[in-house]
């Protein structure tokens, strides 16, 4: 079974999702997310007057195929990496940002938001959320134990009776 390259929980999530919520208060997008390169959503915030957010693992899914494709190419073009990509359409901007090398910061918005200053604030989020990231790089896993397993257990055969 395929898995997040990042366990982002507690005080670590918090603190990215704050970052992800500054981000689209300070500049008008709509959604925001923080997407791992195996295409798992670890973050996401969204505007409270967006309209309904389109599948969200999908986008994720379809961005880290995207940044992979975009890696080859830049690497036969002789580059080590292109940092960001820029999907403009009539009505709609998908910025793609990454954010160290295991994440990528995904952002959605309309034509009414600039995207000078998308790029501007995105860079800061970037750098906040890039430190967080390198401080949970090396924490070891979250082990639950036996006595959570055999818990989560027994309540879920009392739920399902």
């Amino acid at each position: 079974m395929i898995e997040p390259t990042l366990a982002l929980y507690g005080d670590a999530y918090e603190r990215v999702d704050t970052h992800i919520q500054e981000l689209l208060d300070v500049t008008g997008v709509r959604y925001g997310l923080l997407v791992d390169r195996k295409g798992f959503v670890l973050s996401h915030k969204e505007a409270l007057w967006a309209p309904r957010p389109p599948a969200l693992d999908s986008v994720a899914t379809l961005v880290a195929s995207n940044a992979a494709a975009t890696a080859a190419l830049a690497n036969m073009l002789g580059e080590r990496t292109f940092s960001e990509q820029i999907h403009q359409g009539e009505n709609g901007t998908l910025y793609v940002e990454s954010v160290g090398a295991d994440a990528l910061l995904t952002l959605i918005f309309d034509g009414s938001v600039p995207l000078g200053k998308v790029k501007v604030y995105a860079k800061k989020s970037i750098t906040q959320i890039s430190a967080i990231l390198d401080e949970i790089k090396d924490l070891p896993p979250m082990d639950l134990g036996e006595d959570f397993s055999a818990g989560a257990t027994a309540l879920l055969d009392d739920l399902m009776g």
